[in-house]
Parts: C-alpha cells; sequence; structure tokens
C-alpha cells in the first residue's frame, strides 16, 4: 500500500464555496422557464474576440460573473460591463450570484487596465459597476474615480455610465464620484422595499432613494438611473409605489426584469412575469415621467446601455423643448 500525503494547504485542497453563506440552506424549488425566457449560447465570432480582449487586460465584467443571459447579443457587438474592485463581494444578496467573501487589495493598474479595454475595443459607451467593498474606508470610491479618469484619458470621446453600490455609511464617498462626472449614475433598488430583509439584506431601502436623489442635487447634469427585478413576491400596486419613489428623486430613467435564479441556494423566482405585464410597467413609468424606461423580461441595467444613452439625451432635449 502506498500512502499519499497532501502537502496542499487546505485552502487549497478543499475549494472555497462560491456563496458559503448559502450553502446551509435547504434548496429552493425551481420553476420551468416559460418560452420568452430562453436565449441561445454565444458562439459568434464577436463574442469571442471581446473574451480576448477581457481576458488579456485580466479584468472582470459583470457579465460572466452574474451569469447575465444578455452576455452572447452583447459580447457580440463588444458591448461589456466591466466590474472593478474584483469579484468578491462582502454582501450576501440573496439574489445575487457574485462571489461573497473577504474581497483582496485592490489592485492599483486596473483603472488604467480597463481605460486600455475601452480604447481597443473602441467603446462609445461604456458601463463600469463594481462588487460591494464594506471592507474599504470609502466603499471603493476613489477607484471609480480613477478609473472614469482612465478611461477620460485613454478613450476621451467614450460616454461614461457607473453602476454603483450604496456607500453606505461611507461619508463623502458619493461626492467624491460625482464629482469625477460620469455622464450616467445608476444605483438599483434590486426589489420594492418588502423584500429588503430576504433579498437584500445588508443595504436600506430609502438610503438607496436618497443616494440617487443626492446625485441630482450635486449635478442636475448627470443622468440617473435604478433598476430592478420582478418575480421575486411582489405586488403590482409596490412596483407602482416605488416608481413614485424614483421620480420623487428625480431619477430619469428606470429597468425592469425578471429575476432568474442562479442556482437552488439562492432566492426562489416565485413567479415569471408575462411580457404583457412588462409592457404594462413601461407604460406607466411614462405617465409617471421618467425620460426612458426599459422594461421586458430579459431587461438588465446594462443592457443596449449606449443606444439608451442616445435615447436619454433625446428625450431630455425633447422635454426640455416642450
Amino acid at each position: 500500500m502506498v500512502t499519499i500525503l497532501d502537502k496542499r494547504s487546505s485552502a487549497e485542497a478543499v475549494p472555497r464555496p462560491r456563496h458559503p453563506e448559502k450553502a446551509r440552506r435547504p434548496d429552493t424549488p425551481v420553476l420551468p422557464k416559460p418560452d420568452w425566457i430562453r436565449v441561445k449560447a454565444p458562439v459568434s465570432k464577436g463574442y469571442f474576440e471581446t473574451r480576448e480582449i477581457v481576458q488579456s487586460n485580466k479584468l472582470v465584467t459583470v457579465c460572466e460573473e452574474a451569469g447575465c443571459p444578455n452576455i452572447g447579443g452583447c459580447w457580440e457587438k463588444k458591448h461589456a460591463t466591466f466590474m472593478i474592485m474584483g469579484g468578491i463581494c462582502t454582501r450576501a444578496c440573496a439574489f445575487c450570484n457574485v462571489a461573497t467573501g473577504m474581497p483582496h487589495a485592490l489592485d492599483r493598474d486596473e483603472p488604467a487596465s480597463v481605460g486600455r479595454a475601452v480604447a481597443s475595443m473602441g467603446l462609445s459607451h461604456v458601463v463600469i459597476t463594481s462588487v460591494d467593498r464594506d471592507d474599504l474606508a470609502d466603499g471603493g470610491a476613489q477607484h471609480f474615480v480613477n478609473t472614469i479618469r482612465a478611461i477620460r484619458a485613454a478613450a476621451p470621446l467614450t460616454t461614461i455610465e457607473i453602476l454603483t453600490p450604496d456607500f453606505l455609511r461611507k461619508p463623502g464617498a458619493l461626492e467624491a464620484v460625482v464629482d469625477a462626472r460620469p455622464d450616467v449614475f445608476n444605483h438599483n433598488l434590486e426589489t420594492v422595499p418588502s423584500n429588503y430583509l430576504t433579498v437584500r439584506p445588508g443595504a436600506r431601502y430609502f438610503h438607496s432613494i436618497r443616494l440617487l436623489q443626492r446625485v441630482k442635487e450635486l449635478d442636475p447634469t448627470i443622468f440617473t438611473k435604478s433598476g430592478i427585478m420582478v418575480g421575486l413576491g411582489e405586488e403590482r400596486n409596490e412596483v407602482l409605489q416605488l416608481m413614485d419613489d424614483l421620480r420623487t428623486a428625480d431619477v430619469d430613467f428606470m429597468t425592469i426584469g425578471q429575476y432568474l435564479q442562479p442556482t437552488r441556494k439562492h432566492h426562489e423566482v416565485k413567479r415569471y412575469v408575462t411580457p404583457e405585464e412588462f409592457k404594462s410597467y413601461e407604460t406607466v413609468g411614462y405617465t409617471k415621467g421618467f425620460l426612458v424606461v426599459a422594461s421586458s423580461p430579459l431587461t438588465r441595467s446594462s443592457h443596449h446601455a449606449g443606444d439608451d444613452f442616445a435615447r436619454l439625451k433625446a428625450a431630455r432635449v425633447a422635454r426640455q423643448a416642450a
């Protein structure tokens, strides 16, 4: 008999679970997907070219980390949402597929790498998001600022949209990011307030509303944006009230998409909202005063972001003229 000694560390011998906080949860039910949710696997030349640019610059994208169903279509057109500050989040939201745990130290070269990737992809509009970094004194605000500046230097004609954490209990963080003057400031509410304790326990609904309102107070020229998922057990009247809350904060753009369950350990899909209901939400959103509303089963925060930015500018001009 031969005894083999495994000299690897325990961390190497046993891979760390992606979601340790969910490991002991019972499996949730999985509803069969309706036809309107299904998407094709990515196989295009453009998709693989985009993947090569992302990998060669050692970048992280939310498209991959969150398992976005639109990755094939977006990457084919060389549209990607870069996720800065690593791929490990300090929060443990019940819906999210991004890994949870203690993040690594910031990569000081990352902003320059993002700038190079944006320039090499020839992007006219780029979306930058991040994990939550509650471990940092400023929540990662300065890293956002550095990334915005690096993109401006490498691709001065590219418009920049940021999708930020809530900077909860990080004084001065929001002000620093707004001072860097992104073209669009996005912060997602994710769901209605009655779901926060189970779906988004580390966040505070009215803090997020106030954050979006504060952006407009600091710089009214910046477009503001927020999004939610439906199918998490919310009632229609709750979604309509959330719309009113966003409009009270003078938010310009709202996205509404179907929640898709990443694994059986995540929050279950309570139901699949029909395309007709999504269209109804879009109609109501416009009557409430949003400049743009994107509402469909596969709508995501950064899906068609470049085209939507053009729509935002046109809608603002039309409203000002009226």
